[in-house]
């Protein structure tokens, strides 16, 4: 199911939850809606689902309207952050629920929920009452009921956030699988952005109820149109600082008090342009070295693999990935370098991008 959203906009009263959404969703795609709490991506979803009502735009399936269409004669599955089962039905009549629905014939019935369950690996689990399940088998049976109905949409709103870490990691692998081999138009509501960067086609990136950015994950990490989408899309987030950007002899500076970095020319004739702009670099792009910029280690927050360091330049907080080997503690006077192929720039004023704009 291809599914376009036209100038969608929500309000109660003066109050937008959504404002402006535009969208063009292709058929069998995997699209999340991404942002922090507030930010209009349930809003959206719901508008979608026919729960709520839009105040203004239009909604269109395969090319039809339906903002008028009950959310039942949608075609749509829902997988909610509740999971939303019946307490006193076991999993098969849970499953199976939209079918009863339906009306549809009993062998059809048992056929298709049997098949779903064991596609979802609860085959064997059918007689059981949700609370006897744990909270992954819960969401399969969430899931199941969803597909069933062999839906042309499913919308999921925040489906892991209830789930252990490691569970979670498990079921991005499901969900994206699934959606796969059956090639449904999916569209994902989430908070998490390793979540979005793993699991999406393409990211709708939304702040304060207006859409920053649709595009896919590589585009919005590696060429961030604001510096909300540079710092949000990413962990560790992006590092930030206020720099002026002008060209001495053949090469561009990017400098500050206790800062001067050499540019890329590419980068630095676009950053030029404004009399001061935002830099932005990202964590792993930034390493302790023998040589450059001089700081001294703020924090060491062990993560593992990496050692999250902050380090303190002229009053300027930046996080670097280090190796843990290199045994760092507070107070250490450290060489910190930037991989200037990879700094960003923007205003900062608009927060705009001045590379990608």
């Amino acid at each position: 199911m291809k599914v376009e959203l036209e100038n969608l906009s929500k309000r109660w009263g003066n109050v937008y939850g959504a404002r402006g959404v535009d969208l063009d969703i292709k058929d069998g795609e995997f699209v999340v809606f991404l942002g922090p709490s507030g930010c209009g991506k349930t809003t959206t979803l719901l508008m979608v689902a026919g729960i709520y009502k839009p105040s203004e735009g239009l909604i269109h399936f395969d090319g039809q309207v339906v903002n008028t269409v009950a959310p039942k004669d949608r075609n749509i599955g829902m997988v909610f952050q509740s999971y939303a089962l019946y307490p006193h039905m076991d999993v098969f009549h849970n499953i199976s629920y939209p079918l009863k629905l339906q009306k549809a014939p009993k062998a059809e019935m048992e056929e298709r929920t049997q098949r779903v369950a064991d596609m979802m690996g609860i085959g064997h689990l059918m007689e059981r009452k949700p609370a006897m399940l744990s909270g992954g088998q819960q969401q399969r049976v969430a899931l199941g009921r969803a597909l069933v109905k062999e839906p042309g949409l499913l919308l999921f709103d925040e489906p892991l956030s209830n789930l252990d870490a490691r569970l979670r990691l498990s079921m991005r692998s499901e969900i994206k699988r699934l959606q796969l081999e059956l090639g449904i138009t999916s569209i994902y509501v989430t908070h998490d952005q390793v979540e979005a960067m793993t699991m999406a086609d393409r990211i709708a990136v939304m702040k304060d109820g207006q859409l920053q950015a649709f595009a896919t994950p590589e585009e919005l990490y590696d060429r961030p149109r604001t510096m909300f989408i540079g710092g949000f899309v990413g962990n560790p987030p992006m590092n930030f600082a206020e720099v002026a950007v002008s060209r001495r002899n053949d090469s561009f500076h990017a400098r500050r008090e206790g800062l001067d970095v050499v540019v890329p020319s590419d980068r630095g004739e676009k950053a030029s342009a404004s009399d001061k702009g935002i830099m932005g670099i990202r964590p792993e792009d930034v390493t302790i070295a023998d040589e450059g910029v001089s700081g001294e280690v703020f924090v060491v927050e062990p993560l593992g693999r990496d050692h999250l360091v902050t380090v303190d330049i002229a009053g300027i907080y930046v996080h670097v990935l280090a190796d843990p080997a290199l045994g760092l503690h507070i107070g250490d006077k450290v060489k910190v370098n930037f991989n200037t192929s990879k700094v960003q720039f923007f205003n900062p004023e608009t927060e705009q991008s001045l590379l990608w704009a």
